[in-house]
């Protein structure tokens, strides 16, 4: 599995701004979609891509293009929406999945209650947007139903992540082509499996409503 946590200061600066309890719903979701479109220009470097060729006004120019299949972003609901416009506003060719999960508060572990997904993923390069990397429970049970289906790698777009549910998905993932990308690696979970210091509940900060 590879780790890329983003080194840049306007992502540690919105980031800064995400954490602030502070900071309103309204402003909360136009910088998560900043940040995410910083961070999927990251978690695109190894997208696949094809020659190609074209006329510019003054002589033939050789240049690249995204390949097919197309490229599949699959955010897990319902926080996982709130990243998706920061995403396909870089990648807009890409096709667009969903995957419902929720966190059993007693648990901690995702339960899955809804998907659209192509049923054969074979061959494809799949993104999936999770804001918060904690236990790692619902980033894995979506890295399986992806490969379950057939994608040749997972690329996990995450605003933060903690070295918890780094660890389990690294276990969980050996021999897979996994990669992650971070805003920001945390110190660690608390009690009740939030990050420390995390940003609270990503969802309830987005839409302000209780899941």
């Amino acid at each position: 599995m590879r780790v890329h946590v983003a080194d840049h200061p306007l992502i540690t600066h919105k980031i800064t701004k995400l954490r602030d309890k502070t900071t309103p719903s309204p402003l909360f979701r136009s910088l998560t979609e900043e940040l995410v479109t910083l961070l999927a220009y990251e978690a695109t470097r190894h997208v696949r891509v094809e020659p190609v060729q074209v006329e510019t006004p003054v002589a033939t120019a050789h240049g690249l293009a995204i390949a097919k299949p197309r490229p599949l972003v699959v955010p897990i609901l319902r926080a996982g929406l709130g990243m998706l416009e920061g995403m396909v506003k870089l990648v807009p060719t890409a096709e667009v999945g969903f995957l419902g999960m929720v966190r059993d508060e007693t648990t901690h572990q995702p339960v899955t209650y809804a998907e659209r997904l192509p049923e054969d993923l074979s061959h494809r390069q799949c993104f999936v947007l999770d804001p918060m990397l904690a236990t790692g429970g619902s980033l894995l049970a979506a890295i399986n139903f992806l490969f379950d289906r057939g994608a040749v790698d997972v690329t996990a777009v995450c605003l933060l992540g903690a070295p918890e549910g780094l660890a389990a998905v690294e276990k969980a993932t050996e021999g897979r082509d996994v990669t992650i990308v971070l805003g920001a690696l945390d110190e660690k979970l608390n009690e009740n499996a939030y990050i420390v210091p995390g940003l609270g509940d990503a969802g309830d900060r987005l839409y302000g409503l209780a899941e």
